[in-house]
């Protein structure tokens, strides 16, 4: 079981080297095409786990009483969450808790709604209901209980609080706590080797880490579960925060020079190949206009 990046794996994220990616940000309809990866799941607490594979991270904490889930990947992968629950547990879903809007996060709510409450900001349904995600199913079901700075759920003596710090890579987007456990999910404010930042869903990369100042000053944690990617610690998010902050001072600098957003493309091409090398990467066509425009 993995519980932490490895030590190396941070140096070179460090040195601008990148990593392969987890952040599964792929169009839901080229997804399909692609096949889905098989689920697997991990122990990151004595009831907490995480299941990893085709889409989000998806956090289980299981009670007496029933499990709560946070994020429930894409629709398609309902039957496979199902079953890697049901290796650790015979309880049912009770909640699911949507840490942002995108279907590789939430397009599951479609089949969970159904046995299950869903949760998430008041953004978050507010951008499923206004179709904010392009290429997202037409499907897609959004929360029905929803909250604008904090709420918790208790279930078998044991508690989820889920909290909003504010904008990054979406406006909707909340950290899941499990005081208990000292883990926290990020949900895709932490996602690979570096944040998508979606605009036109809200997201701000200056806002970004403004948001995980905050919620590393209010949280008391020793673990991180990803949006995508290996579960890590408060070290590891720290020091993505800071490799973020890092690229941001550069693309700024770059655009108070002059450079055109393909000089620019190429400077983030070069230090995270796995997201910026195709023009036509989500990274390339959601974050690097609104880096142009906001960093300006």
């Amino acid at each position: 079981m993995r519980r932490s990046m490895p030590l190396l794996a941070f140096s070179l994220l460090a040195l601008g080297v990148a990593l392969p990616s987890g952040h599964a940000q792929t169009p839901p309809a080229a997804k399909q095409k692609q096949g889905r990866p098989p689920l697997g799941i991990e122990k990151v607490a004595d009831d907490l786990f995480v299941i990893i594979g085709n889409g989000g991270n998806v956090g289980v904490l299981v009670t007496d009483e029933g499990v709560v889930l946070v994020d429930d990947k894409f629709e398609q992968d309902y039957e496979g969450i199902i079953a890697q629950v049901k290796t650790i547990t015979d309880k049912a879903v009770k909640y699911v808790i949507n840490t942002h809007h995108h279907s590789d996060h939430s397009g599951g709510n479609t089949r969970f709604i159904e046995v299950a409450e869903i949760i998430s900001h008041k953004n978050a349904r507010a951008n499923i209901t206004d179709a904010k995600q392009s290429g997202a199913p037409t499907s897609m079901k959004p929360a029905r209980i929803t909250f604008t700075d904090e709420t918790s759920v208790f279930l078998g003596g044991k508690e989820v609080r889920a909290r909003y710090f504010g904008r990054g890579h979406t406006n909707g987007d909340v950290i899941v706590y499990f005081p208990a456990q000292r883990v926290i999910h990020t949900g895709d404010l932490m996602a690979g080797v570096t944040p998508l930042i979606d605009y036109s869903g809200g997201g701000s990369i200056v806002e970004w880490s403004k948001t995980i100042d905050a919620a590393m000053a209010a949280l008391d944690f020793d673990k991180v579960i990803p949006g995508h990617g290996v579960v890590t610690n408060r070290a590891g998010l720290q020091t993505y925060r800071d490799n973020v902050v890092k690229m941001r001072t550069a693309i700024a600098a770059m655009i108070k020079q002059g450079k055109r957003q393909e000089e620019v493309r190429a400077f983030l091409s070069a230090q995270y190949p796995t997201v910026y090398s195709s023009p036509n990467s989500p990274h390339n066509q959601k974050s690097l206009p609104g880096f142009m425009t906001e960093l300006k």
